[in-house]
């Protein structure tokens, strides 16, 4: 059987929306409804994401997380969705949302139990892979709660896996594995992209800096052992659920919620492009601001995230407050992210060697300098022997293609 690095998909980071960070396990319809986790929901972000631009900006897929289920599975052990919240069931809002030309992702549980205790997948893989592809799902987000032995875990994704793609069906396939191992064990992540589209590495993104500033800290601690293995067919996902307000789920995007000003918003944006990671907003795209969509929907910052080359970047060097991160391009070309981690104070310059990008290779004998964010503009064209100075504001990012 194909294996997920086999199945051509996620060539590039997948982007959507996903509704768990911002809208959570809201359930009660009748006093909220809409903050409810319903069909309704998934239709009226569809709506949005069609007619304002989302699709257009490559943001796909419209994902279900964890609440939707009903309590108990149906008289053949089928899941089933909860009959009040999702009258119409799966297969319709499916077919919904493809009429609108994106693509409907659901959440599952590798253990008997989901997160919030709806009934899990445990030694029901087959059938639920099944019942999936029979509804149209495109993705599954696969999460790891509940699931006993480290050894029934790594046996559960395995068997997703091979489920998934024996239906026939595309479908990605989301992944906590390394999540759940980590305080145990060292993931093995040539096993796990074998299987695997994307992973989660980290807790759940929240709609604040100290959230994201954790995420970033951890990921440049850990770069030796996950940088080399994402590409094209499996990316390191930061947090399953992206970043509440402004950005996405799957490595949710907070971009345009509460937590974050505008200077976090547009790290956060930068950061997640440089690690080439999935871009999966969590926010409710209903109301968002027009900064907050100029940033989400920006089609330099989103080419740099889907560079088709595949690298995920990495931190080079740090210097006190500030860090300097690179991500190899395709066409010989670099985007370079420095990070101002300080949180007091005004604006303050970082000056760095342009030998220090790309093995010294990237702008030898010269380089044309673009800045991206927080505003475009041409920096001009230098020489190897450069340096370039930056000013960069507490807790922002400027990004730069080289």
């Amino acid at each position: 059987a194909a294996l997920a690095l086999d199945n051509g998909l996620a060539r590039t980071p997948p982007m959507g929306w996903l509704h768990w960070e911002r809208f959570l396990c809201g359930t009660d319809c009748a006093t909220e409804p809409r903050r409810c986790v319903s069909e309704w929901l998934f239709v009226e972000m569809a709506d949005v994401m069609a007619a304002e631009g989302w699709k257009d900006a490559g943001y796909e897929f419209v994902c279900i997380d964890d609440c939707w289920m009903a309590s108990t599975r149906d008289e053949h052990g089928r899941l089933q969705a909860d009959p009040k919240r999702f009258p119409r069931g799966i297969r319709k809002l499916a077919d919904y949302v493809h009429s609108k030309g994106l693509k409907l992702g659901i959440y599952s549980d590798v253990g008997n139990k989901t997160c919030a205790g709806f009934p899990g997948s445990y030694n029901h893989y087959e059938l639920d892979a099944q019942t999936f592809a029979s509804w149209g799902v495109d993705l599954l987000k696969f999460d790891g709660c509940n699931s006993g032995t480290l050894e029934l875990l790594a046996e559960g994704y395995r068997r997703m896996s091979l489920a998934l793609n024996k239906t026939g069906r595309s479908i990605v396939y989301s992944c906590e594995w390394p999540f759940y191992l980590r305080p145990v064990q060292q993931p093995n992540y040539t096993e796990i992209k074998q299987y695997c589209n994307h992973w989660r590495n980290f807790f759940d993104v929240y709609d604040s800096w100290s959230s994201i500033k954790s995420i970033l800290d951890w990921t440049a601690l850990h770069q030796d052992s996950i940088v080399k293995i994402a590409g094209p067919g499996g990316w390191n996902d930061p947090d399953m659920a992206m970043l509440p307000g402004i950005f996405v789920f799957l490595s949710q995007l907070v971009i345009g919620n509460f937590g974050l000003s505008w200077d976090q918003a547009v790290t956060q944006m930068a950061m997640w492009a440089i690690m080439a990671a999935p871009l999966f907003m969590s926010n409710d795209l209903r109301h968002i601001s027009p900064e907050a969509k100029w940033l989400l929907q920006n089609k330099e910052v989103i080419a740099i995230n889907q560079d088709p080359l595949g690298k995920q970047g990495y931190q080079i060097t740090k210097d006190k407050n500030f860090e300097l991160w690179e991500r190899p391009l395709s066409g010989q070309a670099h985007a370079v992210a420095v990070l101002n981690q300080q949180e007091i104070g005004g604006p303050q310059n970082f000056t760095f060697s342009l030998t220090f990008l790309g093995n010294g290779l990237a702008c030898n004998p010269a380089c044309f300098v673009r800045q991206v964010l927080p505003v475009s503009r041409d920096c001009g064209v230098y020489s190897w022997v450069s340096s370039l100075s930056v000013e960069v504001n507490p807790t922002g990012t400027v990004l730069l293609k080289v």
